[in-house]
Parts: C-alpha cells; structure tokens; sequence
C-alpha cells in the first residue's frame, strides 16, 4: 500500500476516534458506554505494553470519574490516537479543525508513543506523557525511561505549538519516576496522568503557582494494573446490572 494511503488510513482511523471523543467530551452522560476494550487489551493490561485502548480508557475514565466534579476545570486528556494525528499530520488547519477547541483550555495531556510506522497500528515501543500548560506556555515531558521518548515529546510540542498559534517552551522533567522492566511505560503514563491531575491541577485554587515536579513520587506499577483491572470489571458488572434491569422497573423492597 502506498505510503500517502497508509498514512490516510490511520489519520481516518483518527478522526473517527475524535469524533466519538467529541461526543464525550467534557461530561459524558453516565448512561453512555464506556470505549469498548478487546481480550487483547485487557491482556496487556495484566502484565504487558498498554495499548492504545487501554490509555484511551483510563483517560475516559479519568474525565467520568474525576473531571466531571471540576466543571470550572478546563483541561482536555488528548487520546493517543489525537496525539498521533497531531504528530504526523503536517496540515496544521486541517489538524485544528479535527482537534478540541482549544481557546479556552488551560491545559492539555498528552500521551506520547515512538511509532514511526503510519502502517502499523498499536505500533511503536514507548509511552510517555506530554503536560502542556497553555496558560503558561510550558510542555513538561515525563519520561519513565530516562528521557528515551524526548525528540517524539518535542516534535509533538512543535506540532501543538503551530496548532495554538502560541509558543511553547519545552521542559523535560529528569526527576520523573523510573520503570523497572521494559513494559511498564504505559502504566506509568496512566499513573503519572492522574497525580498531576488530581493532586496538582485540580488541587489548588486559579492563579496559584505549582511544582510540576515528580520527585519522590513512587509508583507501584503492579498495583496500579490490579487497580485498572478492577475498575474494568466492576464497570462490566455494573453494565451487566442494567442491562437485565430494565430502566423503568421501580425499586422493589425486600
């Protein structure tokens, strides 16, 4: 397949993923789905590399179960799918239209991968997180794996600074807490996500200055699976009890 059609593929695979992110986004009613995971997905979640999905996921679940509580919170969880369309796509209008508004946004996070192969899907090696503060006009890298990810994470930057049409100063955190074993990069993402969401962003009041740092913050990646896996499951139970509980059938009393 010519390489102008593969790279069209997998921005259309994009773009559909934005819209249904579209629709979500910001406060997803709590009677629509959950993003549909795979055995595959669930697979590598127990003891492999995070795939799209799973990260797509957690962020979804991040926005229900946590941003939903901030409506004054104006902070997007950009999809790796978005990230990836953001990254290889050089047509920055077109980049913009398909993206989130992004005018009255503060801040932006940004799962970062090292796929170079537009043909290949779930592609490349790496996860890292990308947290651009637009207010402050900073990209703060963290990478899980001494930096590995640092040319994609500035090349991404690039990109959203063209689409913001503002500058962006890009800051690699060398302090950011470190994986043991060549899997976990995704996990870590995820965890490192909802740290500098819930105890940094959404933890102090407008106009107040924050460390970004991630020093000292340890990271159990096992439990943090675990964790991720029982939110999965209790998710499909509770889908499993509406759907054999018909939504007008009154509450009946033992």
């Amino acid at each position: 397949m010519p390489f102008r059609e593969r790279i069209a593929r997998r921005l259309n695979e994009s773009v559909s993923s934005l819209k249904r992110y579209s629709q979500l986004s910001p406060s997803p009613s709590p009677t629509q789905p959950y993003l549909s995971l795979t055995y595959e997905d669930i697979k590598a979640l127990r003891n492999d590399w995070l795939t799209d999905n799973n990260i797509a996921f957690w962020e979804e679940f991040l926005e229900r179960e946590v941003l939903s509580k901030y409506p004054q919170a104006h902070i997007v969880l950009l999809r790796p799918s978005m990230t990836f369309l953001l990254m290889k796509n050089k047509d920055t209008e077109m980049v913009r239209s398909a993206l989130p508004d992004f005018r009255n946004i503060t801040h932006i996070f940004l799962p970062v991968n090292d796929n170079r192969n537009v043909s290949q899907a779930e592609g490349g090696s790496h996860w890292s997180l990308l947290l651009v503060s637009i207010i402050d006009g900073v990209a703060f890298h963290y990478d899980s794996l001494e930096g590995a990810n640092n040319n994609e994470a500035w090349d991404a930057a690039k990109r959203l600074s063209s689409v913001l049409g503002k500058p962006l100063r890009f800051h690699y955190l060398s302090e950011c807490p470190q994986q043991e074993n060549g899997s976990d990069c995704g996990v870590f993402v995820c965890i490192i996500m909802r740290h500098l969401l819930v105890k940094r962003l959404l933890a102090v009041n407008a106009g107040e200055k924050i460390s970004m740092s991630m020093a000292h913050k340890a990271i159990d990646s096992l439990g943090a699976r675990k964790e991720m896996l029982k939110i999965i499951e209790n998710l499909r139970k509770e889908g499993e009890r509406r759907r054999v509980t018909p939504s007008n059938t009154p509450p009946r009393i033992d």
